[in-house]
């Protein structure tokens, strides 16, 4: 892990400052909406804009990069965002909004997928599992971070929309002087998504299901907060508890992955999160059960992501797991879309309560499958399933694919000591 962080630190202290401005302007947003007068749909909206954004990157970003190369990808689209920030405050309009959170959605993914591909390309069999998860680490740091910044003061109105464009436009220097040429890779043609259903429907369906949950907690966060009442100070600890939660119980629950059915730990922990949801929303004028239930959610939702891909792999032949991959991330995109939406909508209807009314929905709708699908075959020998590898849901086909392939070699190896 020394090795590694001696190695890519460049890269991965210019990925904390991205995050950190990411992480930075997507609460702000939410916050800035209900000053702006904008309501719950019309913010869920705006949110979901990002995730739709993000989710055409990850499909056309590659070709980009195949024509015109790494570097020149990576700066044109980190100016945008850094563009893109600053223009927020100067047209609090809902529609300019939903327009700039495309742009930020699609160039926030770009950006992470040119990283991903130097961060891969350094690394070895021997430190690439350690990679991706002090890559995951910076990512969740970036964003829990970032909330201790919406409590900076702000009487100009701009100065919070200044400093995730500078941090972004200052995370280039580190990465562009320490990172060499990488060569450009090929796109993945996905699975199609009848023959993905039938490898894992657990699989295909967690993965959408848990698209609109952590676009819920990323977008709509904090525009529940605000209608809420809460100030400031606690919309920053409420939406940072989310990924506080992610970072905790991401390694403990992956140790259990690897040593009992997988299906049983996903029914479980979308039980835990649906119930925390439930308690939040019966008793949300309680901050700490808040502090609590988002905690409980986000520890649930983001180590379900990984599991649910573990889960997938265990069905599939190494030579498959690339192209199913490039599946499950569009799947889980197209939930990411809607989520927010949904939520919004909820919110519209029912109030602020609506959000956690809807989290509840999709964990326990998780949990309902997982036990059914329990029923319908069984589970693979825990000694032949693949290895649990840390994601975030925000992960593009970059990450997605070198984690196959971390999970790919170690299987190998295990396989050779067994032979041996």
């Amino acid at each position: 892990m020394i090795d590694v962080l001696r190695n890519s630190w460049p890269l991965l202290f210019g990925m904390l400052l991205l995050m950190i401005g990411n992480g930075l302007q997507g609460t702000l947003l939410g916050v800035r909406g209900a000053e702006e007068g904008f309501d719950a749909f019309s913010m869920s909206v705006v949110m979901s804009a990002y995730f739709a954004g993000f989710l055409f990157a990850s499909r056309s970003v590659p070709g980009m990069i195949r024509r015109v190369g790494h570097v020149r990808v990576f700066a044109a689209l980190g100016s945008l965002v850094s563009a893109a920030l600053i223009l927020f405050p100067a047209f609090p309009d809902p529609i300019a909004w939903t327009l700039g959170r495309l742009v930020l959605g699609f160039c926030f993914c770009g950006v992470y997928v040119t990283a991903e591909s130097w961060l891969n390309n350094a690394s070895t069999n021997d430190t690439r599992g350690q990679a991706l998860s002090l890559y995951m680490i910076v990512q969740m740091s970036g964003i829990i971070i970032a909330q201790g910044l919406l409590v900076v003061p702000d009487e100009s109105g701009w100065l919070l929309f200044v400093i995730p464009s500078v941090l972004v436009s200052v995370s280039f220097a580190p990465i562009l002087l320490s990172i060499s040429p990488t060569p450009a890779f090929e796109a993945t043609k996905p699975m199609t998504l009848r023959e993905l259903y039938g490898v894992s429907p657990l699989g295909f369906v967690g993965l959408f299901l848990l698209g609109g949950i952590f676009s819920a907690q990323f977008g709509m966060a904090a525009v529940y907060a605000t209608e809420a009442g809460l100030g400031l100070g606690q919309i920053s600890l409420f939406v940072a508890a989310f990924y506080v939660g992610a970072v905790v119980l991401q390694y403990p629950l992956g140790w259990f992955s690897d040593r009992m059915d997988r299906r049983v730990l996903i029914m479980g922990t979308a039980a835990m999160g649906c119930a925390a949801a439930v308690v939040a929303t019966a008793m949300g004028g309680n901050f700490t059960i808040l502090l609590g239930a988002a905690f409980l959610i986000g520890g649930a939702s983001n180590p379900l992501y990984s599991l649910l891909i573990a889960y997938t792999n265990d069905f599939l032949d190494a030579e498959d797991m690339a192209s199913a991959s490039a599946g499950l991330l569009f799947v889980n995109g197209v939930g990411a879309i809607t989520g927010p939406l949904v939520i919004g909508w909820a919110m519209s209807v029912v109030g602020p309560p609506g959000f956690f009314m809807l989290i509840a929905a999709l964990l326990g709708t998780l949990a309902a499958y997982a036990a059914y699908r329990m029923t319908q075959r069984a589970a693979p020998a825990v000694e032949d399933t693949g290895l649990y590898t840390p994601l975030t849901p925000a992960a593009t086909p970059v990450a997605m694919e070198a984690a196959q392939e971390y999970a790919i070699e170690v299987a190998e190896d295990e396989e050779e000591d067994r032979a041996a």
